[in-house]
Formats: structure tokens, C-alpha cells, sequence
């Protein structure tokens, strides 16, 4: 019985290993992504609002005779009723002009409410237990969209020892209200009633754009029309019931993006190099070695001879050596990967800035196919 059992599972182990390989070897399917993270309607967007106002409550870490904040104050009193007589300076340590920023999203209605973050413009040391006196934000247009109030939340930390020492802890001159702003006016939007409805690529591509416009014509024949790169002109039915539920669909259809370009993005600033997986490289081969010279100064000190009236002196004694680390020649074959990129500039033991030198060079000799982006 147990030679038989041995003799089956002989037999069934070859059936087992060629099913494996068949399903290796099948294609694997491309990652595809929904509309919604390629692009978005044109007409659906946040706007930007902006306000200049004044937080208060602060523990002497203010402005202190700053002139904008001073001016920041009397129009504040003023609105309450209060006027500062002329030529009085408040001599504000616990008040601090601010500049308050927010987004309003796409349909924020009056009443809502919104994120706001506020940053000290002018000598204000910490906003750390101050709060936001009322300030209009307003948009692009001058036009009031919101109001700001409340505690700032501050994750910084700044403090000072009479002896001028300091201490701070992340950015204490920043602050954050959350829910900290109403909504008071509403964007007007045209995407229920205009005649063709915009949807952008959030990166330009001729083969993503033709996509997209293939799988929305898939389902809405006859639809979609591309107008450029980054622009497909949608012409949908009017009424914004209608509308929402086709760009609902719409941006749940599921399109095979293509290919990033082949980009090597290079920080100089910092040495960061990002290799995008699209990079190759045509038949190279990579030499790298570094140069060290080395100065020693051991001055010597020269003593006159005795009654000769002389002077003590210096006299400079200079050594000079150059030591040159082994050169390293590291091959890449054709269409290497970035795998092979990779571990090809590992073996060769080079730092951020070598291999900033290696890419420029590889890049001028038309072995590196990317385009070589430095910032």
C-alpha cells in the first residue's frame, strides 16, 4: 500500500510542477486605474482664499510695536467701537499679525465650515495659546467668501532664557483652527447647465488621454472627444440630476494608463536622485575613482642667532600628498533595467554627488535613454 501511494504521488508531482509553470507563465495584467485618479471635471475644483488679521491671547510672545500689527488692532478696536487715541502705540506683546489661508472646496455652501492655517508675518515669536479675532477671507475675485475665528492649535514650541539661549520645537509661528472658518458665499459652478463639460488629465499623455476617451465612449457612445494632451470635451445631457450620475460612472470606469516617461530626477540640494522603472540604458561601460590631495602646514619656528638683533620667525614647511582610490569599470549590458541601473552604481561604491557626474556623463555619451531632470 505504501509503494503504491509512493508510485501516485511520483506521477502527480510532474502534473504539479507544469501547472506551476503554465500559470507562471501567463501574461500578467496591467494595473488598471479609475478616471478619478487621472484627471478630474474642470469645473470641479477648490479655490484658494486669503485674509490679513490679528491673534490675541499670546504670552508675550507678540509683535511688540510692530506696525502692522498695531494697525491690525485699531482697525479691530474700531469695529467694536473703541478708538485709540492719536500717537498712542498699544505696545502689543500679546497680539500677533497673522495671515490666515484656506481652501473652499468644490460646492461649500453658506454655512459650512473649513480649515483655515495661520502664520505670523512679522516678529512674533510663538502662537502657541492665542486665538483669531473675526477676519474676512476672501478670493481671487476680492470678494468675501468666509469668516474666521477661533483657538489656534499650535504643535511648535519656542522658549528663551535671559542669557539669549533658545529652544524651539517644530514651528511654533504657525497654527491651525480646525472647522475655523464659515462659509458666508458659495462659488458658482457650471457643470449642470453649460454645453460641453471639460475633464483634465492630471499629467499630460497623448495614449492616456485617447484611453480614457475609449473607455467613456465604451459607455456612453459617441461622448467623448479629445481636444488635447490634457483635455477631453464631455457633451452631456443638461440637469444636474443627470449629470452627476453619468460623471459618477464616469469616473468609477477603470483605463489602463500608459507608461511614465523615462525621467531621472536629481536634487542637487540635497543628493536625492529618483530613477523612474521606464529608465534604460543602452551598452555602457562605467569607470569610477576619486582624486584626494592632502595638505599638511607644520610650521617651523627659526631662532635668531644670539646678539644678532634678530627676530623670531616663522618659517612655513608644506607636505603635499595625492592618493587616487582604485578605479572600478562596472559594464551594463543592453536595455538594462533599473534593477540593473541600480545595482550596476551600488558596485561602483559612489555617493549622491558621483552619481550625479555618472548620469550627466552617461546622458552626454546617449547611453542613459530618460530625461535627465535637475532641480
Amino acid at each position: 500500500r505504501d509503494l503504491a501511494l509512493l508510485r501516485m504521488s511520483n506521477m502527480i508531482r510532474p502534473l504539479i510542477l507544469l501547472f506551476a509553470a503554465l500559470v507562471s507563465a501567463l501574461p500578467v495584467p496591467a494595473m488598471a486605474e479609475r478616471v478619478r485618479d487621472l484627471g478630474q471635471f474642470q469645473s470641479v475644483r477648490s479655490n484658494q482664499l486669503t485674509g490679513y488679521g490679528i491673534v490675541v491671547g499670546l504670552d508675550g510672545s507678540g509683535d511688540d510695536n510692530f506696525a502692522y500689527a498695531t494697525q491690525a488692532m485699531r482697525g479691530v478696536s474700531g469695529r467694536l467701537g473703541l478708538q485709540l487715541p492719536p500717537g498712542v502705540n498699544p505696545a502689543l506683546k500679546n497680539a500677533a499679525a497673522v495671515i490666515i489661508t484656506a481652501d473652499l472646496p468644490a460646492f461649500a455652501k453658506p454655512g459650512q465650515r473649513i480649515d483655515v492655517t495661520v502664520s505670523t508675518m512679522g516678529r512674533a515669536k510663538s502662537l502657541r495659546g492665542g486665538a483669531l479675532v473675526m477676519t474676512p477671507l476672501y478670493g481671487a475675485d476680492g470678494q468675501i467668501y468666509a469668516m474666521a475665528q477661533g483657538n489656534l492649535a499650535v504643535g511648535g514650541l519656542g522658549v528663551s532664557g535671559k542669557d539669549g539661549s533658545k529652544l524651539t520645537v517644530n514651528v511654533p509661528t504657525v497654527g491651525r483652527i480646525a472647522d475655523g472658518a464659515t462659509v458666508e458665499q458659495a462659488v458658482a459652478s457650471n457643470f449642470d447647465f453649460s454645453e460641453v463639460l471639460r475633464w483634465n488629465l492630471y499629467n499630460a499623455d497623448f495614449l492616456t488621454i485617447s484611453r480614457v476617451r475609449d473607455a467613456i465612449n465604451g459607455a456612453y457612445p459617441g461622448m467623448a472627444q479629445v481636444e488635447d494632451g490634457v483635455t477631453l470635451a464631455l457633451m452631456l445631457p443638461p440637469g444636474a440630476n443627470t449629470r452627476a450620475e453619468i460623471m459618477a460612472q464616469i469616473e468609477m470606469l477603470d483605463v489602463d494608463p500608459a507608461e511614465r516617461a523615462a525621467k531621472v530626477v536629481i536634487n542637487s540640494r540635497t543628493g536625492t536622485i529618483v530613477i523612474s522603472s521606464a529608465v534604460r540604458l543602452a551598452p555602457a561601460a562605467i569607470s569610477h575613482g576619486s582624486l584626494v590631495v592632502r595638505i599638511d602646514e607644520d610650521p617651523v619656528v627659526v631662532q635668531p642667532a644670539p646678539f644678532s638683533r634678530g627676530q623670531t620667525a616663522l618659517e612655513p614647511s608644506s607636505t603635499i600628498t595625492a592618493s587616487q582610490k582604485e578605479s572600478v569599470v562596472s559594464r551594463v549590458g543592453p536595455g538594462a533595467s533599473l534593477a540593473e541601473v541600480v545595482d550596476a552604481l551600488n558596485a561602483l561604491g559612489a555617493s549622491p554627488a558621483d552619481l550625479v557626474a555618472i548620469l550627466e556623463g552617461l546622458k552626454q555619451a546617449g547611453s542613459l535613454t530618460a530625461e535627465l531632470v535637475i532641480i
